[in-house]
């Protein structure tokens, strides 16, 4: 089970042009579930199906390898990933890939930024959540919340100082036996954003690429020269409204994180998968949070924070980042937006 639930949805009209391939009428689309525990949604336009599925094949072999480094559930023959790093903490560094290495380096940028709400340390209590939401999922009438006396014990474990990188070794080493890495906050979009930053790389243009909602469009319309239509997903389940908005995005990635998907309810009450660390407890701020910037793998980090903090707070952190807009949804479904977000709203 994916650790975070984004909720963007691609328009089901939205157009894509490749500037790799030679321009055409003709429309493709392509979806695949394995990786990330998630739909990877991919649309463009193509001269033939096989220059498409070329460039799909690239997209999909570029993100089942992050897939594949930054899984904390299962191993790989020949690599060592993070859940190798969880297995030998306390006992010994783990080489591993740099790709591994960067990412954890971008998450301790990011918990700086954040003030400590997104931790990759954090993952020995996320892992009591995940386990009783499973069973609580599985079983709903026997549902029941962790124990507070649990959570304060495995929080002891959570010191992201303790998280060890050598970079001339290319090793990882977590040094305390009982700490656990989760990159659920960040892997997604940092996977999406390393993989977009290739396909520019390689001369592919005009794409929008959906990883479980994680959006980054890679340029523009190309046979309209404009931004892409990405609708934000209404987080009120019994609405007819099937989106808040759409936005207006070229170059830029899209990422949401909300209350409303990822949960289980205990004794009529609904306990959702973003976990405060200062409470221990799901985040009660907002129902969702939805960030624009250009760096999806920031976008992720970002849409965590403030979701798990004050309205005035979250504020403060994205009004002091260029070139990053948020929208926070409150409870009783007042949109709060960003200085500068509404500019990217289609009228």
């Amino acid at each position: 089970m994916p650790k975070k639930t984004v909720t963007i949805v691609l328009l089901i009209t939205m157009i894509l042009g490749m500037a790799a391939c030679k321009p055409s009428k003709k429309r493709y689309q392509a979806q695949f579930l394995e990786l990330f525990d998630t739909v990877t949604t991919i649309i463009g336009y193509s001269e033939d199906e096989e220059s498409f599925t070329e460039c799909v094949q690239m997209i999909y072999d570029g993100l089942e390898i992050y897939h594949q480094l930054y899984d904390i559930y299962n191993d790989y023959e020949g690599i060592n990933n993070i859940k190798t790093i969880n297995d030998n903490a306390g006992i010994a560094p783990v080489v591993v890939d740099k790709r591994i290495i960067e990412l954890l380096k971008f998450s301790k940028e990011a918990y700086e930024l954040s003030g400590g709400k997104v931790n990759v340390a954090f993952g020995a209590v996320l892992a009591v959540w995940h386990d009783y939401r499973e069973k609580g999922i599985e079983n709903p009438e026997a549902a029941e919340l962790p124990p507070m006396e649990l959570l304060k014990e495995k929080a002891q474990h959570t010191d992201i100082n303790k998280l060890i990188i050598d970079e001339e070794a290319s090793t990882v080493y977590l040094e305390d036996p009982q700490m656990r890495l989760d990159v659920g906050a960040i892997a997604k979009g940092y996977a999406t954003e390393q993989l977009a930053r290739q396909l520019k790389e390689k001369g592919i243009d005009g794409i929008l690429i959906s990883v479980g909602g994680n959006v980054r469009a890679i340029g523009g319309r190309q046979e309209v020269q404009r931004e892409w239509n990405v609708g934000i997903q209404n987080p009120d389940r019994d609405s007819d409204e099937q989106y808040l908005l759409i936005t207006k995005i070229m170059n830029l990635s899209l990422v949401s994180s909300g209350d409303y998907e990822r949960y289980y309810t205990v004794d009529g009450e609904e306990y959702h998968h973003i976990i405060d660390p200062e409470t221990l407890m799901p985040a009660k701020y907002f129902t969702a949070v939805s960030i624009l910037c250009k760096d999806s793998g920031m976008a992720d980090a970002l849409s965590t924070a403030i979701f798990s903090m004050p309205l005035e707070e979250g504020k403060r952190l994205i009004e002091g980042l260029d070139n990053t807009e948020a929208l926070w949804v409150m409870e009783d479904g007042e949109l709060i937006y960003s200085s500068g977000f509404e500019s990217f709203i289609k009228k």
